[in-house]
């Protein structure tokens, strides 16, 4: 039987729940998965800031691919720490419409956000000029643009789909403007890959008027930020999405790979055993994907889906089921696609 070692970060509030029903889901599938498990919670860090840090940026570093859970930030961002560390600069989320989850948009949307994960408005704080105003340095490089293009359509290449690049470019000329030359760049090496630009603000506008209009988009750091929380709302939660961050070596090949659920720590329900498990697993589901165990990985996402379909569900979005309960039906579905070990 075949094994895998993947780090697991835990955090705060939900984070043992959500553990739990990753690792439930995991006992069941045809292939061993050890766990090495690095407690990166705010008690923790309050303990021993560093020594906490550093048992994650050895593990990451030794083991290369992560699942991690939602952590509290107090006086720095955990996420910010470890990306900075890892060199992450390209972020994947997947959005997709829900069958069986209520909301006020009514079409169906399916999204690959490919975001750059450095620069853009959020590595400069800024600084107050005089009294009545403030400046902030806004950087875009090249390397990590066109990381971030390369995964776009190397993606968009596989699975038959189009890319539109989006930013500002028209105004932020140089900034944007360098991104939108990488993305074009790119794109000369995929002929047979449809692709276009699109102004940020129109792109918008368009997702919501024509969303069958879209499918892989990249852009750089904070526009990825946006449209992304947009787009979950428009599904019905940000709470039902996942992410993925990714370092590459110089070639463009993924050199370490970081998984995990959207959602925040969800402090006033942790312990209960009702929180909402699908962003965790959908995140699992990835993982699978990205280490070769796509039957699994895209088994994993779609028992997820096709259980909120059908009415398995969490409080949070209409239904009656606990964590564990949800994550049993999961389980249920996904051990019937799956081929025997």
């Amino acid at each position: 039987m075949k094994q895998y070692t993947i780090t697991e970060i835990l955090g705060d509030g939900i984070s043992t729940e959500l553990s739990e029903s990753v690792h439930h889901v995991a006992s069941t599938l045809p292939f061993t998965l050890e766990f090495r498990q690095v407690d990166l919670s705010l008690e923790n860090r309050r303990r021993d800031r560093e020594a906490a840090y550093d048992a994650a940026k050895t593990a990451l570093t030794e083991v290369g691919i992560a699942l991690k859970y939602p952590t509290v930030t107090e006086t720095e961002s955990p996420n910010k720490v470890l990306r900075e560390f890892c060199d992450f600069s390209v972020i994947h989320r997947q959005i997709a419409t829900f069958p069986g989850v209520e909301n006020n948009f009514k079409r169906t949307i399916d999204l690959d956000v490919i975001r750059v994960a450095t620069g853009g408005t959020y590595s400069d704080r800024g600084r107050r000029i005089g009294t009545e105003s403030a400046v902030s340095l806004r950087v875009i490089e090249r390397q990590p643009s066109r990381f971030a293009a390369r995964y776009a359509f190397r993606l968009a290449s596989a699975e038959g789909k189009s890319v539109v690049s989006t930013s500002k470019w028209t105004i932020q000329r140089e900034a944007d403007g360098l991104f939108e030359q990488e993305c074009d760049d790119i794109a000369s090496n995929y002929p047979g890959t449809p692709y276009r630009r699109e102004l940020f603000d129109a792109l918008l506008a368009g997702v919501i008027m024509n969303p069958d209009r879209y499918s892989v988009i990249v852009c750089p750091n904070e526009y990825g930020d946006f449209l992304s929380d947009m787009a979950c709302g428009l599904v019905g939660s940000i709470g039902l999405g996942d992410s993925a961050s990714f370092a590459f070596e110089k070639g463009g090949h993924v050199r370490m790979a970081m998984f995990d659920p959207a959602g925040g720590t969800a402090p006033d329900i942790a312990g209960q055993g009702i929180c909402n498990p699908t962003a965790a697993l959908l995140a699992f589901g990835s993982l699978l994907n990205h280490i070769g165990e796509r039957e699994a990985g895209h088994g994993l996402r779609d028992a997820v889906r096709s259980s909120i379909a059908d009415g398995d569900k969490t409080g949070d979005i209409g239904g009656k089921m606990k964590t564990m309960e949800f994550t049993e039906a999961v389980e249920a579905r996904l051990a019937s696609t799956l081929s025997p070990a």
